[in-house]
C-alpha cells in the first residue's frame, strides 16, 4: 500500500485525540510513525527512527513508545524506550505486535492504531502515572 493511502484511510482526528488522551493520562508519550520508503527490518527502522527522535532516554523520568509502519512493505514495529521496557518485558511487546497485526489484516487501520495505542496507554498510565511526572 502506498504510504498516502495509508495516511489517507487514518481518522487523524480520533489517532490524534487518543495519543493527546495517553499522555494526559501518564507520565509516557506515544508517536506513531509512518515510513515512506520500503523497508526489510522494521525492527531496526524502527529502533533508527526511535534513536533519531531522541526518544531512547527518558525525558523527565517519561516513558517513551513509537508505533512504526512502513505499508510498502507491509511491515511495521513497536518499540520503547529503556524505561517501559523494563516495566513490560517481552511478552507485553510481543502480545502487543501480534494484536496489531491482526488489526492490520482485518482492514481497518484506525481501529487497528486505535487498539495499540490504547493497549499502550493502559500500561503508561499503569506504571508510569501521571503523579510519578
Amino acid at each position: 500500500m502506498e504510504p498516502k493511502d495509508f495516511h489517507n484511510q487514518i481518522d487523524q482526528p480520533r489517532l490524534l485525540a487518543a495519543l493527546a488522551d495517553a499522555e494526559r493520562e501518564s507520565a509516557g508519550k506515544i508517536y506513531v510513525y509512518v515510513s515512506h520508503r520500503p523497508i526489510t527490518d522494521a525492527l531496526a527502522q524502527a529502533q533508527k527512527r526511535f534513536t533519531k527522535l531522541g526518544l531512547h532516554h527518558p525525558h523527565d523520568h517519561r516513558a517513551s513508545a513509537l508505533i512504526y509502519v512502513a505499508p510498502l512493505t507491509h511491515k511495521f514495529a513497536i518499540v520503547g524506550n529503556r524505561a517501559i521496557h523494563e516495566r513490560c518485558g517481552d511478552v507485553f511487546w510481543k502480545q502487543l505486535a501480534d494484536k496489531l497485526s491482526v488489526d492490520l489484516k482485518a482492514g481497518d487501520i484506525t481501529a487497528a492504531l486505535l487498539n495499540t495505542v490504547a493497549s499502550l496507554k493502559a500500561a503508561l498510565v499503569e506504571h508510569f502515572p501521571v503523579a510519578s511526572a
